[in-house]
């Protein structure tokens, strides 16, 4: 099985923690040369020296809130590179019942997610097509097939990409270009430790720990994953050997999710 990815330069989003930083780490393991993107500089600085040497490694500092910078500083560094591999990841917008939810909230979430990656796609895809190899793999939730308690608008937000990302892989699969979502569930990152404190804090007994062995028991598994066992599905789908892989879901939940 081939998963060399040798020669392959990747762009990874939210990569300076968590899930993105895990993928960027495996994607260099691999032997891919690998963007960084992300706001922190200092945090992206820091990331980069964590990554397998290349000397093909660099950073771009953007900020997903600003839909127009993002596009400014992508465009730039796609006119002297090219991009085998990309991966849109980015924070949740907060928890909360949707009934409660500003429309606000909605509108942010909807930019930080479905914008920025339309804007990711749009700008590298044409480099994927030139060379015939392109892997697009988008981090979403278990909630495109299962919407989650207390989580309306990343519900919402998160089945609007799981649609533009299908449609989009309808249309680039002919170029050998595949467009395929990850879907994480309850994973050890400083996302799920906020829900968990938020949920603590709303909760009429029950503590942050409690809360974590309650997510931990909803899974046959009966543990919270790790970034890294994500990180391994999405490098997967980035290589080679995932070839004939395309517009799916792969929900990477210990089991979690009841639906097929």
């Amino acid at each position: 099985m081939n998963i060399d990815l040798t020669g392959k330069h990747a762009v990874v989003c939210g990569s300076t923690q968590g899930i993105g930083k895990c993928v960027a780490i495996e994607l260099a393991n691999l032997g891919a040369s690998v963007t960084l993107v992300a706001r922190n500089e200092d945090k992206l600085k820091s990331t980069l020296k964590e990554l397998k040497p290349n000397d093909k490694h660099d950073y771009l500092v953007a900020d997903f809130t600003k839909p127009t910078q993002l596009q400014q500083k992508i465009k730039s560094w796609a006119s002297k590179n090219t991009a085998h591999i990309l991966l849109n990841n980015t924070g949740g917008p907060k928890g909360g019942p949707i009934r409660d939810a500003n429309v606000d909230e909605f509108q942010n979430a909807f930019t930080q997610h479905l914008i920025c990656n339309h804007i990711m796609v749009q700008t590298l895809y044409p480099g994927m097509k030139e060379v015939g190899y392109g892997r697009i793999v988008n981090i979403i939730s278990t909630s495109v097939k299962q919407p989650l308690d207390g989580l309306g608008v990343s519900n919402t937000v998160r089945g609007a990409v799981a649609n533009w990302s299908k449609t989009m892989a309808n249309e680039l699969g002919q170029f050998n270009i595949t467009v395929n979502n990850v879907l994480p569930g309850a994973t050890n990152t400083v996302r799920l430790q906020s829900i968990a404190e938020n949920k603590a804090a709303q909760s009429s007994g029950l503590n942050y720990d409690e809360i974590l062995k309650n997510m931990a028991a909803q899974s046959p598994m009966k543990r919270i994953a790790q970034p890294e066992e994500i990180a391994n599905a999405v490098a997967f789908l980035a290589s080679p050997a995932a070839s004939y892989i395309n517009g799916i879901n792969v929900p990477v939940d210990g089991g979690r999710t009841k639906s097929l």
